[in-house]
């Protein structure tokens, strides 16, 4: 007790060592360590997220005490609630707001503007998909709106306009006339015309009352290229001559371009991008299907500075090109997920070769099925301490060989993702050799007449050869545990920092290890779903070494029951996300004991779940405030066929 009497700014210092969640959790102690925790220093870019209900009035006006701060407000629509929650954040916050996001909202143009002109210090406006402000055509079609908003919006420096349907030229003129000084603009998935108007069935004009056009994008890039940096034209249909009339604008320098799912891109338009673009830092060409290792090649020749570059899903890509990538210097984030044909050699001699080379602190090689443990073993050597994230999802031929080299050259890690990484036993994560039975040599025999060779046909004369997958490895005995704990070697308890894991679908995993080694005392998020041979104890055991777990994820873990949940939950005070689907052991039992230790918890899945009841999941949700999605199909032995 004696710290409630330390001064403000000494319980302040003390905090700063902390992650934010433990300083969330720090802040509920007293009331002086609450008002440490509301210094400055403490809520730079800090974003409130809520729904709309009548409980928003009270806590929109118990935000102004705050110096700036951001909101994100979902579900408003036409309503008076909704009018007077807008109206609020105007008269309470106006000019301390710096952000504003309005997600599953379907408000009116006069709500709207009659918030935005308080709104004098906004840095960010989203109006991701609210496709109600413009269907009508007339949103800011009147001067003195224009003029207002315009007052409001001088210093607006990230716009989304993502997902609008019924966005034309005429709109988005006059809204981005009210935003002198962008910096960030995002178009996603929106009906952009850029080389036909299939509205008027001619070449794209400007000034359509219908959609956006390439021209009408063209312009806003002239006036504002000195300011905007960043651009987001992901999911549309851009082509390669549109790609190219982009960046070659006059005064154009961007730094970051986002193209996620841009299917008709080619090669030469990536090209001609780096050439004109060659300041970018951040570059998203995911899903991008028609590029090939041509464009790889391209960002290593003329990107010099990029720091993030996203290839996933660019099935064409093969090795070709890597390893000139890793000359640059100050890339940090490479995401290959889902390339096919990536065997990662070129990824090692990139980075083999001197300095200088990247500095990789995110590698991504989801579902690379060519992947093997040699590659691994070798890039985990070559990245070191400087990697972060690292995501091996679905590599499907990786072996304890890979645990083990993880947990020996990449002590940094926070992030590390192996679900489905089915060869990945007790003996990689307890850092082990499993033992094997030694060859014995051949007694000589006699000369029994001419041999067979395999090649002749299984014909009787020869057994079959075992398949690796049929081969079930040696289960760790009470000698193998008293090994492990006196030696130092490379088990995944190395990884003291870790934040998150992933293990789903490892399905030779059991208690022996998730018991000995998940003990981390910063996780915050842990998959162990399908894992058919943990129990209780490793549920426990989690609990009680890693209890800062916000997410958790057991669902198709049939030996997880109530009684473990009773033993678990008391000790995962922080818990949020609880995934349980078909879980059989699991009942009601477990409902309640949510409803009594988890009362900050969001998201709940009991799915398949037979012995959970639609009731008492209604009963748990009347119990939890903060629970905003539940899933529960087909609980309590819903018949599949009759419903599906």
């Amino acid at each position: 007790m004696e710290g409630q009497h330390l001064p403000t700014e000494i319980i302040s210092y003390i905090l700063g060592y902390l992650h934010v969640t433990d300083r969330r959790e720090a802040s509920l102690v007293c009331k002086s360590w609450y008002e440490a925790s509301q210094e400055h220093q403490f809520q730079k870019n800090v974003t409130f997220k809520f729904p709309l209900s009548t409980s928003s009035l009270d806590f929109i006006r118990a935000l102004a005490r705050r110096p700036c701060c951001g909101l994100i407000i979902s579900h408003l629509d036409g309503s008076s609630l909704s009018r007077q929650v807008l109206v609020e954040v105007g008269v309470h916050l106006g000019p301390h707001l710096e952000s504003l996001a309005l997600p599953g909202s379907s408000i009116t143009e006069s709500s709207l503007l009659g918030l935005l002109p308080h709104l004098t210090g906004l840095q960010k406006l989203d109006l991701q998909g609210l496709d109600s402000l413009f269907m009508s055509g007339a949103f800011l079609s009147r001067e003195e709106h224009r003029q207002q908003v315009q007052h409001a919006l001088r210093n607006l420096q990230e716009l989304d306009l993502s997902d609008l349907r019924y966005l034309s030229d005429l709109s988005f003129n006059r809204l981005t006339s009210c935003t002198p000084k962008l910096c960030q603009l995002s178009l996603a998935g929106c009906h952009i015309a850029f080389e036909f108007d299939p509205y008027r069935g001619c070449p794209v004009g400007s000034g359509s009352s219908a959609l956006v056009s390439l021209r009408n994008i063209l312009s806003l890039l002239q006036k504002q290229a000195s300011t905007l940096r960043r651009l987001d034209l992901s999911r549309t249909s851009i082509t390669p001559e549109s790609l190219r009339s982009i960046a070659q604008v006059p005064g154009l320098c961007l730094e970051e371009l986002s193209l996620h799912g841009c299917k008709e891109l080619t090669d030469y338009s990536m090209e001609i991008l780096c050439k004109q673009q060659n300041a970018l830092k951040t570059l998203d060409l995911s899903a991008c299907t028609e590029l090939t290792s041509r464009t790889v090649l391209a960002v290593a020749t003329e990107l010099k500075d990029l720091q993030l570059l996203t290839l996933s899903q660019d099935w064409k890509i093969t090795d070709k090109g890597l390893a000139e990538l890793m000359a640059l210097h100050c890339l940090r984030a490479l995401d290959l997920s889902e390339c096919l044909h990536v065997i990662g050699v070129d990824l090692v001699k990139g980075l083999s070769s001197p300095q200088p080379r990247a500095q990789l602190e995110t590698l991504s090689l989801r579902n690379c099925t060519y992947i093997r443990d040699a590659v691994i073993y070798s890039l985990t050597q070559l990245l070191g301490s400087n990697l972060k994230k690292l995501d091996l999802t679905s590599c499907v031929y990786l072996t304890d060989l890979s645990v083990r080299a993880i947990a020996t050259y990449l002590p940094a890690l926070v992030v590390l993702r192996l679900g489905w990484c089915k060869e990945i036993s007790d003996w990689g994560l307890l850092g082990m050799v499993e033992p094997t039975k030694d060859c014995e040599p051949r007694d000589k025999e006699e000369d029994k007449g001419p041999s067979f060779t395999r090649t002749f046909g299984n014909m009787g004369f020869f057994q079959p050869p075992s398949l690796p997958f049929q081969e079930k490895p040696r289960l760790v005995t009470d000698e193998d545990l008293g090994t492990f704990k006196e030696q130092e070697g490379a088990s995944l308890l190395a990884l003291r920092g870790l934040q998150e894991l992933d293990l789903s679908a490892c399905s030779k995993l059991t208690d022996t290890s998730i018991t000995q080694v998940l003990r981390f005392p910063e996780l915050r998020h842990l998959s162990l779903s399908m894992l058919p041979e943990i129990s209780d104890e490793s549920l426990v055991s989690v609990a009680y070494h890693c209890c800062s777990l916000t997410s958790l994820a057991l669902s198709h873990c049939p030996q997880i029951s109530d009684q473990g949940m009773a033993r678990a939950l008391p000790l995962l005070r922080r818990l949020q996300h609880l995934y349980l689907a078909c879980c059989d052991a699991i009942t009601n039992e477990t409902l309640s004991i949510i409803s009594l230790h988890c009362d900050r918890l969001r998201t709940l899945d009991v799915s398949m779940c037979k012995d959970i009841t639609v009731h008492q999941v209604d009963h748990l949700q009347s119990r939890l405030p903060f629970l905003e999605k539940v899933q529960c199909r087909f609980v309590n032995g819903a018949d599949f066929t009759i419903i599906l």
